[in-house]
């Protein structure tokens, strides 16, 4: 029943992730970096807090009481995980839902499983798994295979990328294509910032183990309170979570404002001339279905009892439902039936690879 649980709760967790954009769709008359920042006050500022609020008493006296480099270094990789978590929309502006997502989250997976285990050569911590360790075991060299054909189901997600740019720009010069051709989709562009996102992406793995005592914090007075329960509390990151998206909000608000200074978009937020309200709420909803995801893998996490498996899983499913989602919103539609054979087959390469990583850390 736990691991039923498990798979449920990263299920509705990748669901979350793989569909928070889609609010965003709906918006009217606004700049990107205006409904971007509204959406992220709900993110990283609103919905955190009040998750932690209702989960865990006194999270706030936990987090005053915490050492100040614990707060510093969670805050710390926070930002720089904001700047992955900024160019990840960045990429879905610029890619589309399922193949940005597709190789945003291919990248991730590659660089959030390398560059931790070569860090922790460099600055061994007890428990955690070295690049060294890998190469030396059968586990490792499972996952490291594993990493690699995800590395060639992004080369093939970019290929099938590239021949759908060339058939854009063919169907942009027929006076006959209508309004169907017009987009945002710029594949130089997203892929340079699907590959920034995917290499910071890694810093989120490093804020929560920055952030680990406020984590241990909330689980023993959980357990100090239910003295009978021999899990752990199900709820625990959920305090650190509110630090390390403080450094999430910073980079984005930053850059946001600065778009909106150099757009003179400053008068989206009451621009009466556009559907306020709808936007606003469309805009918090995707921000708040943003926030979903963690809340859930952490629950999923705690279930499952094994951190790199519940990662590989939330993002297996993350990978199916945006391309779920591509499918819906149409997005390849009007490309060759060879341009569409060939996203299938990258975003199957990737898949695949997601469940050789997750034999691999079985295996250990």
């Amino acid at each position: 029943m736990q691991v039923i649980l498990g798979v449920l709760y990263h299920f509705i967790g990748g669901f979350a992730s793989g569909s928070f954009y889609i609010p965003f769709k709906r918006v009217k008359g606004w700049s990107w970096e205006s409904y971007w920042i509204v959406g992220g006050m709900f993110s990283w500022i609103i919905v955190p807090p009040l998750a932690a609020w209702l989960t865990i008493p006194g999270f706030w006296e936990m987090i005053f009481a915490a050492d100040s480099s614990v707060l510093g270094y969670t805050y710390f990789y926070g930002i720089l995980w904001g700047i992955g978590g900024l160019t990840y929309g960045l990429g879905v502006r610029y890619l589309g839902v399922a193949l940005g997502s597709s190789i945003i989250l291919g990248l991730c997976m590659v660089f959030g499983s390398l560059i931790p285990s070569v860090y922790y050569d460099f600055f061994p911590a007890e428990g955690k798994d070295t690049f060294s360790m890998m190469v030396g075991s059968t586990w490792g060299l499972t996952v490291l295979a594993g990493l690699l054909l995800c590395v060639i189901g992004i080369i093939v997600c970019g290929k099938a990328g590239t021949m759908k740019e060339r058939e854009l720009q063919v169907a942009a010069k027929d006076p006959h294509a209508g309004e169907e051709v017009k987009t945002e989709y710029k594949f130089a562009l997203g892929m340079f910032v699907a590959i920034v996102s995917g290499v910071l992406s890694a810093c989120f793995n490093f804020g929560i183990e920055a952030g680990k005592p406020l984590a241990d914090a909330a689980n023993n007075a959980w357990k100090a309170a239910n003295p009978a329960e021999v899990d752990n509390f199900l709820f625990l990151n959920n305090i650190t979570y509110v630090v390390l998206l403080w450094g999430g909000f910073t980079t984005n608000f930053i850059w946001c404002m600065v778009l909106n200074a150099r757009n003179k978009t400053f008068g989206d937020y009451t621009n009466k001339k556009t559907p306020l309200k709808r936007n606003y709420l469309f805009s918090a909803l995707a921000g708040t279905t943003w926030f979903l995801q963690f809340f859930f893998y952490g629950m999923g996490e705690s279930r499952l009892g094994n951190g790199p498996s519940s990662w590989i899983l939330h993002m297996a499913f993350i990978i199916l439902v945006a391309n779920m989602w591509g499918l819906i919103l149409k997005e390849w539609s009007g490309v060759s039936k060879k341009t569409l054979a060939t996203i299938i087959t990258g975003i199957i390469i990737i898949i695949a690879s997601v469940l050789l990583v997750g034999y691999g850390n079985g295996l250990k």
